[in-house]
């Protein structure tokens, strides 16, 4: 009997180890920092004017209803993409992000761009965007310029910088983890490389 118990045991221990993911730093994720952030969180780092990023958005969405409670979900948009407007593609998010409408934004913005195939040549063009998205166009341009936008907008630039991002979309997990997507395989791999990478504590 102790002998079955024994293998048993020995079975299920190789069954838990062969069910969990073997996630390894340099190949499946990077570090970029030497310190976490104080809670943990989850930024993506995205462009309008990638189509990749366009796509990920169904991810994206998957991981955000999933994320275990107390994580929170940051985006941040680069400006490195998108030429003379990749700035102020950002600066609009970040417009959207302060009036609170960036999830009847991103979607406008992301069709007009991806699908349409209409890129934005002014500042009219994304006021345009945000009418669309049932914004009045006044708050839109009474917010483009403030302080407050000004400020999120170097912020986007320092965490794109700091956390050493070259291209998206890419994702950082407690500001120190750089997830290497292309090593993954499906949506559920990533899901799981950033539950694993929330819970490790080096």
């Amino acid at each position: 009997m102790k002998k079955i118990m024994m293998l048993l045991a020995g079975l299920l221990m190789t069954s838990l180890v062969q069910a969990a993911p073997m996630f390894k730093e340099g190949e499946h994720y990077q570090i970029v920092k030497e310190t976490a952030t104080a809670k943990p969180e989850v930024m993506e780092f995205f462009s309008y004017y990638c189509p990749h990023c366009y796509h990920f958005e169904t991810i994206v969405a998957g991981l955000k209803k999933d994320l275990p409670q107390g994580v929170e979900f940051k985006r941040n948009p680069v400006q490195f993409l998108g030429g003379q407007m990749g700035p102020e593609m950002q600066r609009a998010y970040a417009v959207a992000k302060l009036l609170g409408v960036e999830e009847k934004f991103s979607p406008v913005a992301f069709k007009t761009i991806q699908v349409d195939r209409k890129m934005p040549q002014s500042r009219d063009d994304i006021q345009a965007m945000f009418v669309a998205a049932g914004v009045p166009a006044a708050d839109y341009t009474g917010t483009v310029d403030s302080f407050a936008v000004t400020g999120e907008v170097a912020q986007f630039d320092r965490n794109t910088a700091s956390m050493k991002i070259q291209g998206v979309p890419a994702t950082v997990v407690n500001g120190r983890y750089l997830i290497k997507t292309e090593s993954l395989k499906s949506a559920d791999d990533y899901q799981a490389l950033v539950k694993f990478l929330l819970a490790k504590k080096d």
